[in-house]
């Protein structure tokens, strides 16, 4: 399929410009040019760039199609040039093959793909957002205003074109506990340091009752502890850091204001914007997957759905588990069937 072809090209370009968070407006000129090929009309925000179906008709629910164009920095154990869009033994090589661009480009074929479907019952979206890997202020969420309603979301991440029904949200919390300075010499009675194992205790004790069978419990992880930088001064502060990961049966309001409850220390959580997502595993959308034999499953890992209030399922080619490794690379076949599943999952919903 020439489709398929010219967006595997899309890809490698995409691949051989550098487009770290912050810092995409080069890829979003190279999909803009995608677009304008085509000749379907777009608008560009900041570094996300956007288009609906020639047939749109403001009457009907909205399928948002959505992955990002930013990636991470490429780490220290690179063997490769990170920017360099080799394909050897049918593997295409490339910092962002993998997170997210096999899945962008995928996508933006299924895009153009129906593009002109006469009396689709929705209307699509395609939506090609910036500064996912970092949460952004820019990143989708910051789009959402100047966008038609969504109805219904299609994100794009790496799940072997498996059916992610529900991801976990990410509340991050910063800790202090409060004490008393002094040199190390003196007594004190209110060092900090020696109320630590309180507050770990506490948050060893701390349950919660909803256990997801997708995404399982709500998981709280103690993943930093800074005090002090001299031996001889006891320290007024102990700061400490919470990564709580939240399945799909609780707000984050509701995780922040146990966590702020139970605890005897001073508790911030940096933002509880990052919600669990899910989608009924009775939906159409999902009917329409477990169809073509693709399976469900809960994604412990993050993306653009926690901007999202409406039913969204991630789904896409590649791999998760090669997501921000060294020598990151997606499969040709990856591609070419990830875009014949996008299409004929489509063909029954709309």
């Amino acid at each position: 399929m020439k489709l398929t072809q010219n967006v595997i090209l899309l890809l490698k370009d995409l691949i051989q410009i550098e487009s770290f968070s912050k810092n995409e407006a080069l890829t979003a000129q190279r999909i803009e040019k995608w677009f304008k090929n085509h000749n379907i009309p777009y608008n560009m925000r900041d570094n996300n760039i956007w288009a609906v179906n020639k047939n749109y008709d403001h009457k009907k629910p909205t399928l948002l199609l959505n992955s990002h164009h930013d990636t991470v920095y490429p780490n220290e154990a690179y063997t490769r040039d990170p920017f360099k869009a080799d394909i050897i033994d049918g593997k295409l090589f490339g910092l962002g093959s993998n997170d997210a661009g096999g899945s962008l480009v995928s996508l933006i074929a299924l895009f153009t793909h129906y593009y002109e479907y006469e009396n689709p019952a929705y209307n699509l979206l395609m939506v090609a957002s910036a500064e996912e890997e970092i949460a952004g202020k820019k990143s989708l969420r910051s789009l959402i205003p100047y966008l038609p309603k969504i109805d219904l979301a299609i994100i794009g991440e790496p799940t072997n074109m498996e059916l992610a029904v529900a991801e976990k949200g990410l509340i991050v919390f910063d800790l202090s506990i409060k004490g008393t300075p002094s040199h190390a010499a003196h007594p004190n009675e209110d060092n900090p340091l020696m109320k630590i194992s309180q507050v770990i205790e506490k948050i060893k004790n701390i349950s919660f009752d909803k256990n997801s069978p997708l995404l399982g419990p709500v998981k709280i992880t103690l993943s930093q502890i800074n005090a002090g930088n001299q031996h001889n001064v006891v320290p007024s502060e102990v700061k400490m850091v919470l990564d709580v990961r939240v399945n799909e049966y609780y707000k984050n309001s509701e995780i922040n204001n146990l966590i702020v409850n139970s605890l005897p220390c001073d508790v911030k959580a940096r933002s509880l914007h990052l919600e669990s997502s899910s989608i009924d595993v009775n939906h159409p959308l999902v009917i329409a997957g477990k169809k073509l034999g693709r399976s469900t499953y809960g994604s412990p890992t993050l993306s653009d759905q926690a901007a999202l209030s409406c039913p969204s399922l991630k789904l896409g080619p590649g791999d998760s588990k090669r997501s921000h490794t060294a020598d990151e690379f997606i499969y040709i076949h990856e591609i070419e069937e990830g875009i014949k599943l996008y299409i004929d999952l489509l063909k029954q919903i709309l």
